[in-house]
């Protein structure tokens, strides 16, 4: 039976100065208000609401509750309401320092809803973070990462500073009533966490240089920093690759499949179950993080490979965020929506420095990892087509293993009617 901590949920907290990018914003701000955040007309999802929350009640424990049903998975109007009160609200991880380690390093994000993002290091060492979108006529700035000494606008070629300043428009001779400084980028709040970075694309909090990261450690992660940060999770790893898989599923089928307890290990991924000692299985809640433990076991292999060690840890960071820790290995999996039965699932691996040019170790872990994410792709699809069944509306959770699942849509549930 796993060992269950139950924690109380509770919400986290939250160089010119003629080019002043900050300024831009707030002159901005007066000429045209930030857009709607949402996908589709918000005042539509608005009026579904109502009737697609009041079928999770999360104040039923999770002994005698029913699951979401699954409108929570297959409506459009369900998902432009999470975009607008999930995901455009708090910390959200979108990448890792290593992308962004030099001056002059950037990195563009995939999409997230509407939002198209660029993170930068400037000349002088600050991180900054804006929307990927020219202030001319809307052309996507930046593509990919790299090094860049400025963005260069592929339109009309616009040129803006790192600091997000406009320094050049071209062919503007005659234009009346415009202020170079009103059309500098529009930035987003940044922050550092061990190894990740994290925005804010809240617009109702002000956007700064790099905040502090003890600060936002326990906005993010609540009372589950220090346990995180002394569990491994920090930036003596080193940065392997990133892979990415576009899954036929809503986005929260891939987290209900990651937060089950490993109810589905020994079904669906037998090499790995292998590997662990599933009966030492645990779950503790925090405010907004679930973490799953679970000590390694003696495997199947005859040589000396052991990728996963002696004990496995599993983060999952509300709402769409997991750390996997295990052996000498760290790897992030980052959930996006991009529709209401497809996500994207971006993962960056990490190693230990000691064994960062072992070639062989590193490929056949990678093809450990490979074979799980394709066993879990077919599972996360054929739960999806499920839901779209008629024969489905809400089932049950298997309280001694699914609580952290259950924390999940309670957590979701009180975002969404907040």
């Amino acid at each position: 039976m796993a060992i269950i901590f139950n924690v109380p949920l509770s919400s986290s907290s939250s160089s010119r100065s003629k080019f002043n990018s900050r300024n831009s914003h707030i002159l901005f701000q007066k000429r045209c208000p930030f857009p709607n955040r949402t996908i589709v007309n918000s005042s539509s999802a608005a009026g579904k609401a109502p009737t697609l929350l009041h079928k999770f009640n999360p104040r039923i424990p999770v002994e005698q509750a029913l699951t979401p049903p699954s409108s929570w998975y297959t409506d459009p109007s369900f998902l432009a309401l999470e975009l607008d009160l999930v995901f455009y609200r708090g910390w959200q991880a979108v990448g890792c320092t290593e992308q962004i380690k030099n001056p002059r390093d950037f990195f563009t994000g995939s999409r997230l809803g509407n939002v198209e993002f660029v993170v930068c290091q400037d000349n002088n060492g600050k991180l900054h973070a804006f929307h990927n979108v020219c202030r001319h006529h809307a052309s996507l700035l930046a593509y990919g990462s790299g090094q860049k000494s400025c963005f260069v606008c592929p339109y009309h070629a616009w040129t803006y500073g790192l600091d997000g300043a406009l320094l050049k428009a071209t062919r503007i001779t005659g234009i009346k009533d415009f202020s170079i400084n009103e059309f500098g980028l529009i930035p987003l709040r940044i922050a550092t966490w061990g190894p990740f970075v994290l925005l804010n694309i809240d617009n109702d909090v002000s956007p700064q240089h790099e905040a502090d990261s003890k600060i936002v450690g326990k906005e993010w992660l609540g009372s589950s920093s220090d346990i995180l940060s002394n569990g491994g999770i920090n930036t003596s790893l080193s940065y392997v690759c990133r892979r990415e898989y576009t899954i036929e599923c809503n986005w929260k089928v891939f987290c209900d499949n990651y937060l089950d307890g490993g109810y589905h290990v020994p079904y669906a991924h037998k090499s790995l179950a292998s590997g662990l000692k599933l009966e030492s299985y645990s779950t503790t809640m925090f405010e907004r993080v679930s973490i799953q433990s679970c000590e390694g076991g003696p495997g199947e292999s005859e040589d000396d490979f052991d990728r996963l060690g002696t004990k496995a840890l599993y983060a999952f960071i509300y709402p769409n965020f997991m750390i996997n820790r295990y052996g000498p290995w760290m790897d992030t999996n980052l959930v996006l929506p991009l529709g209401p039965r497809t996500c994207k699932v971006v993962f960056d691996y990490f190693l230990e420095a000691s064994l960062k040019d072992d070639k062989a170790f590193i490929e056949r872990s990678l093809e450990d990892s490979e074979r799980v994410q394709m066993e879990d792709i077919i599972l996360c699809e054929g739960v999806q087509r499920g839901l779209e069944s008629p024969a489905y509306c809400s089932g049950r959770y298997a309280p001694t293993v699914e609580m952290a699942m259950h924390h999940f849509h309670c957590l979701l549930h009180e975002n969404l009617t907040k």
